[in-house]
Order: C-alpha cells, then sequence, then structure tokens
C-alpha cells in the first residue's frame, strides 16, 4: 500500500528508490512549469546577465551571450538615453533519429535596457564582442572642476 496520496501522480511511486532516475517535479503540470513552451522561447531573456560598472572615464556594460557572435546581437540606443542589446539564440535543429535526453540550453529572443545616466556621451559609445561576451562602453562627459578664485579678506 503506497503512503502517497495518488493526487500526485504516479511519478511519486519512485519517490522511495534511491536508484530512480526521474525527479519529481511538483510544477510539472502548472501553465509556467519549467517545461511549458513559455519557459523554453523565454528562458534566454531571464538567462542573459548583465553586469554594469561605472568608471571615472565610462560605463561599461558585460553582457553573457556564449555561442552567439556579432551578428545576432543587437545594441541599439534610443534617443532619450536608453541603451537596448537584444538578440536571438535559435534553436538546434531536431532530425527525427536523434534522441534528446536532456535540454537546458537556452534559445530564444532576448532584451535588455538600461536608461543611461545625463553625463554618457551618447555619439561616443562603443561596443565589442569577443568570447560570447559583449562589452559596451559608453564614456562619460568630463566634469569640469569649477574655478576657484581666491578672495583676498581686507581689513
Amino acid at each position: 500500500m503506497s503512503l502517497i496520496p495518488s493526487f500526485f501522480g504516479s511519478r511519486l511511486s519512485n519517490i522511495s528508490d534511491p536508484f530512480s532516475l526521474e525527479i519529481w517535479d511538483p510544477f510539472k503540470n502548472f501553465p509556467f512549469s519549467s517545461e511549458s513552451q513559455f519557459a523554453k522561447e523565454n528562458s534566454a531573456l531571464v538567462n542573459t546577465r548583465v553586469d554594469w560598472k561605472e568608471t571615472p572615464e565610462a560605463h561599461v556594460f558585460k553582457a553573457d551571450l556564449p555561442g552567439l557572435n556579432k551578428e545576432e546581437v543587437k545594441v541599439e540606443v534610443e534617443d532619450d538615453r536608453v541603451l537596448q542589446i537584444s538578440g536571438e539564440r535559435k534553436v538546434e535543429k531536431e532530425e527525427k533519429k536523434d534522441t534528446w535526453h536532456r535540454v537546458e540550453r537556452s534559445s530564444g529572443k532576448f532584451l535588455r535596457r538600461f536608461r543611461l545616466p545625463e553625463s554618457a556621451k551618447m555619439d561616443q559609445i562603443k561596443a565589442s564582442m569577443e568570447n560570447g561576451v559583449l562589452t559596451v562602453t559608453v564614456p562619460k562627459v568630463e566634469v569640469k572642476k569649477p574655478d576657484v578664485k581666491s578672495i583676498e579678506i581686507s581689513g
């Protein structure tokens, strides 16, 4: 007799078997579970990681885009100082004779947007890509130090 209620489905029948390779997914039948089409199509969007650091000279953005080349990535800047990084990871072609055991690499479109500060030089932005890492450098306007004039105190 099973001690596990049947409303969890038959997947739990192996829960007591330490050699079972089947892992129970409690969210399997939920609308946005890890196996849903929505999750597969949008996983690239969620997994695109971007670092943003500020140096005295510039704002530097680094995005991890493994497996993509520069032709598959777009870097754009809108008039209202919004930096946009977008692209698409293509799904690997599936052949009838192939048997897939696991699909973990993300695919689909991705889009990240960042509002740039007033100090950004919008006309001098540069982007480069090396080893799957996109680097976008946004130079900053040099802050002019105010002229200070000493005034002699009389009296």
